[in-house]
């Protein structure tokens, strides 16, 4: 069964273990995103490379086990000291506040400014978490309800055992795709039939209810995400649903080419990428 949560966090479907950009395939630098075009256009996932300034869209970590630093865009592996890898880093300076060391291993969190030739992010600005404005940042949106206005039946079905066994019987229907929480609120998402799935969870749960239909299940948008990370290989940091009938993918970079091809390759809308590294504008 897939709970998504209402203040909903990338849930990651498979493995996307930490990345290491320094064994990405090679581009082309100066090809800039008409490599990313032309790959696109094959039907091949593009690789493009950022032709400019980039930036880190938040706070990342740079860690250094003894090999010198890098860029970790991955996931991080809450160890301590912690463990994770990226692309190299040339030119970055520590400074005087914001790293920690322990067992031979230096990190700390840091928003980066520079150039990615598609291996080594070369730094021309590092700013530490402790000087970091993290409030000019966008907060990430919840999880919107099903319907507007959730219908409630039998307040007194609606305890914490009432919803776990709905939420069970949800994922027991044979049309279930997902189910996710707002509040005191079961959402579901069904391929068909939503009267029919309202009525059976009914039987279990009387508090607010909202049933809906998509087109996809959970077992689809698994095999889809499955598809996207042999495709994308180490360009793809993380992957998978934020919402009862998408995916959200974090690569690397992505200057529009990769988007262009997700949407040809699987459909508008059905998988969203974001880029760790966005141009400075």
């Amino acid at each position: 069964m897939r709970i998504l949560a209402a203040a909903a966090v990338l849930t990651v479907l498979g493995a996307t273990a930490c990345s290491t950009e320094a064994e990405m395939r090679a581009v082309d630098p100066a090809s800039g995103s008409d490599s990313g075009a032309a790959a696109a256009s094959s039907g091949e996932a593009p690789q493009p490379v950022p032709d400019g300034e980039v930036r880190t869209s938040g706070l990342v970590m740079v860690i250094d086990d003894g090999d010198g630093p890098e860029l970790c865009l991955g996931a991080v592996a809450e160890s301590y000291p912690p463990q994770c890898g990226g692309p190299a880093l040339a030119d970055f300076d520590w400074g005087d506040v914001g790293s920690e060391e322990a067992s031979g291993v230096r990190w700390g969190s840091y928003a980066l400014t520079g150039t990615f030739d598609g291996s080594t992010f070369t730094v021309t600005d590092a700013i530490p978490a402790a000087l970091y404005d993290t409030m000019a940042q966008p907060e990430e949106e919840p999880l919107a309800a099903a319907c507007d206005d959730p219908t409630t039946t039998d307040t007194a079905k609606a305890t914490p055992e009432d919803m776990d066994a709905t939420l069970a019987a949800a994922s027991a229907l044979p049309t279930y795709a997902s189910a996710w929480l707002t509040g005191n609120t079961i959402n579901v998402a069904v391929t068909e039939d939503a009267e029919g799935a309202e009525a059976e969870l009914r039987k279990t749960w009387g508090g607010m209810l909202c049933v809906t239909t998509v087109e996809r299940t959970d077992a689809d948008l698994n095999e889809v995400n499955q598809e996207l990370q042999a495709a994308l290989g180490d360009q793809l940091l993380t992957s998978g649903s934020t919402s009862p009938d998408s995916l959200d993918a974090q690569v690397v970079f992505d200057d529009g080419s990769i988007q262009e091809w997700a949407d040809a390759t699987y459909g508008d809308g059905l998988v969203r990428i974001s880029s760790s590294l966005v141009p400075v504008e």
